[in-house]
């Protein structure tokens, strides 16, 4: 580990020197780069200096110890257990900094919501599910923005994607693809029997141009009236945008915006994400049987989570992780869960790394 941080050091340094150079600063893409780099790897270097500082002082206080002096004996014994004890929950802490990072945990995030078994109960879902994402960002000081919708007459979505902006938004919510269950007494029924409904969730991180390179001559753009309520472009002009890039097949549309210039700007970046997200899942796919560092596959089908309302309960099923808050987790109050999920990935990799 002190191999690794000294080099880390020394890999800072070189950063440093070369973001100096003319050449650099005027790449956009390497002096991007190299900056993100940096962000990295500062971190790390700051927690390896003050490990260096305690290891000084834990020498230091050992040498107290030593002295003839009752009182400095006394107070190098208490100085060497608080910083052996320190010193432990910075190796912990530097460990998990060593981590091979995830270079999209730094971007936003591009979520669809499908309602799916359940018929109109599984559409109510999705509009809760995008409700309690909705007051999660704006518990995190995030930015949401409407991308495209499909509201169904009971209530809910048959269909919503949105984009969330803000500070390191991947990172938080990226292990939220998959399917989600939800087990309640719908309010069309009866005879209060519990009914089972599900709708899945993707999560993509935003992808930049230079990051996904997409040839038009790919791509059919269709134009079409928006549907649904308000606006006065509304089903008189061809606002809306669908895009379908033929070598994947990947489809996106975007009407939320009145002009089309606006929602084509929208689709592409929509586009980049949903054609990343698939070319991933491909990679993955050819891993086959290899032992995944992450926690779940992302895949639609996979059942990650279960919303018990009857009994006030939500349980993740990848780590066997239940609460008995669904009251608070429907109004955003998602910590707890997610980093139950961030701290389990961290402990697979930290056993890959040992492997």
């Amino acid at each position: 580990m002190l191999k690794r941080l000294e080099a880390t050091k020394i890999r800072l340094g070189e950063i440093d020197q070369e973001l100096m150079d003319e050449s650099v600063t005027r790449d956009i893409k390497r002096f991007r780069e190299l900056s993100k780099e940096r962000a990295n790897l500062e971190p790390i270097v700051n927690e390896y200096e003050r490990y260096l500082k305690i290891s000084s002082d834990i020498k230091d206080a050992e040498a107290m110890i030593n002295d003839p002096d009752p009182d400095i004996v006394q107070f190098g014994h208490d100085e060497h257990k608080r910083l052996l004890e320190e010193e432990e929950k910075l190796v912990e802490n530097v460990k998990v900094l060593l981590l091979p990072k995830d270079p999209n945990d730094d971007k936003n995030i591009i979520v669809e919501i499908r309602g799916a078994a359940g018929g109109d109960e599984g559409n109510i879902f999705a509009g809760d599910l995008f409700r309690m994402y909705v007051r999660y960002a704006e518990h995190q000081g995030w930015k949401i923005q409407m991308l495209d919708e499909s509201v169904c007459e009971a209530g809910g979505y048959s269909f919503v994607s949105f984009m969330i902006k803000g500070d390191s938004v991947y990172s938080k919510l990226k292990f939220e693809s998959g399917a989600h269950r939800v087990q309640r007494v719908p309010k069309t029924e009866a005879s209060g029997r519990i009914h089972t409904s599900t709708a899945t969730v993707l999560v993509m991180p935003e992808m930049e141009d230079i990051e996904v390179e997409i040839n038009m001559a790919d791509v059919q753009v269709d134009t079409y009236r928006s549907q649904g309520a308000g606006g006065q472009n509304v089903n008189k002009t061809e606002s809306a945008v669908r895009m379908t890039h033929k070598p994947t097949g990947v489809v996106v549309s975007c009407q939320t915006e009145k002009s089309q210039i606006q929602n084509r700007e929208i689709c592409m970046q929509m586009l980049r994400a949903k054609i990343y997200a698939k070319l991933q899942e491909e990679q993955e796919a050819k891993v086959g049987s290899e032992r995944r560092l992450k926690v779940g596959t992302g895949e639609r089908s996979e059942k990650i989570r279960t919303y018990n309302y009857p009994q006030n309960r939500v349980t993740d099923h990848r780590i066997g992780f239940t609460i008995q808050k669904l009251d608070r987790v429907m109004e955003g109050e998602l910590d707890e869960i997610l980093e139950a999920l961030i701290h389990y990935d961290q402990e697979m990799k930290m056993l890959g790394e040992q492997e």
